[in-house]
């Protein structure tokens, strides 16, 4: 099985600088932003370059000092089905060094959370059929068969903004970063 890396969280002190120097210097797009734990919270701002990842990199104001970097809130790492993140998550469970092992979906992507025994943020997901506004996150069952996981997922986020099919969204953000250029 292979992990591919995805995208990375970051911690910043200043949105407003990283998202002009991510923008205009790396020539990111933002893809979506909104309130981290609700409204009346700071936002989070992901940011992607292509069409086929939400985002390649998010940001999050939550960096409390300046200096060497200490910054990244999690790395991402792609699996191709619900089988292979179950089978990781039981071997995460089995081999016990790993902390907060949960599963979670976003809506637009199925998830397992942990901490690495460094305490170092990992996440391992693929992604839904759907694009849903984010950020998104609610507890998943592991357990559910793909079928049923599927059906739960549709049914826990079809009222949700912006939903619908993923490949609506690409084929949206592909004429949107395509006409950045």
């Amino acid at each position: 099985m292979t992990l591919r890396l995805a995208h990375s969280v970051v911690y910043a002190q200043d949105l407003d600088l990283m998202i002009d120097f991510y923008g205009r210097v790396l020539g990111f797009a933002v893809t979506d932003r909104g309130p981290r734990g609700g409204p009346g919270t700071p936002d989070v701002v992901f940011m992607s370059q292509v069409a086929d990842e939400h985002h390649q990199i998010a940001f999050a104001p939550t960096r409390r000092e300046a200096g060497p970097s200490n910054s990244v809130n999690h790395l991402a790492f792609r699996v191709e089905s619900l089988a292979e993140l179950r089978a990781l998550k039981a071997h995460l469970d089995a081999d016990g060094r790993a902390q907060g092992v949960r599963g979670v979906t976003h809506g637009n992507a199925w998830s397992v959370y942990f901490e690495d025994p460094e305490g170092n943020g990992v996440e391992l997901f693929l992604d839904t059929p759907w694009h849903v506004r984010q950020p998104q996150v609610v507890p998943l069952d592991l357990t559910m068969s793909d079928a049923e996981i599927a059906t739960w997922t549709r049914a826990t986020f079809a009222s949700a903004p912006d939903f619908g099919p993923l490949r609506d969204y690409q084929a949206e953000q592909a004429r949107r970063l395509s006409a950045r250029r």
